[in-house]
């Protein structure tokens, strides 16, 4: 019988995180690259690990954030190199879920949610508008980004924070997208891995 040797087998895993970035900096699809070495060295999706913007984003001039799908984690850089991590709700299917790059086209406190037209297909007793308040599923403050109909915004539900909950936006706890939605400006260059 094969003993498991822990340690060689941790060496292994911290080697290929090490190298990820620098090998990331040198390829452009990044987002293919991260996926394929996260699929092997990550094992605990509740436990989020901190990241280097660099092999992500040319420049901070404007922040950055990443949005990490499988980690259901939200990774915030400001200009000035400040960095937050935070725990996300995430697409609750890979058919719901959007990966690339796109920005902050509109920050709004207090959102009024109005479902998809896909949404009231498959759900047709929602109702077509929903305004600011404890209904609202977009909760206190919603970062708009530049694909349609796509947000990352806060909720009153906290039991989606950490889960694939989401009909495609990405959800923080409405303390967490408050802190974020503060230190974010129009222009922020967002992706999703």
């Amino acid at each position: 019988m094969q003993r498991f040797d822990r340690r060689a087998f941790l060496a292994t895993g911290a080697a290929s995180l090490l190298a990820a970035p620098a090998i990331a900096q040198n390829l452009p699809d990044t987002v293919q690259l991260e996926a394929e070495i996260t699929s092997v060295t990550r094992r605990n999706t509740s436990s989020f690990r901190a990241l280097d913007w660099r092999p992500y984003f040319r420049t901070l001039n404007r922040g950055a954030i990443l949005v990490d799908i499988d980690s259901r984690v939200l990774h915030h850089w400001q200009p000035d190199g400040s960095y937050g991590l935070y725990p996300s709700s995430v697409p609750m299917s890979e058919d719901l879920t959007r990966r690339g790059r796109t920005s902050v086209v509109q920050k709004v406190v207090g959102p009024t949610w109005r479902p998809t037209p896909n949404m009231r297909r498959r759900n047709p007793e929602w109702p077509a508008v929903v305004g600011p308040g404890p209904d609202n599923p977009l909760g206190t403050h919603a970062l708009y980004l530049s694909w349609t109909y796509y947000r990352i915004h806060g909720t009153h539900d906290t039991r989606k924070i950490g889960r694939r909950s989401s009909s495609g936006c990405i959800g923080l706890y409405n303390e967490h997208i408050a802190e974020v939605f503060g230190r974010t400006v129009v222009g922020t260059q967002v992706l999703l891995i």
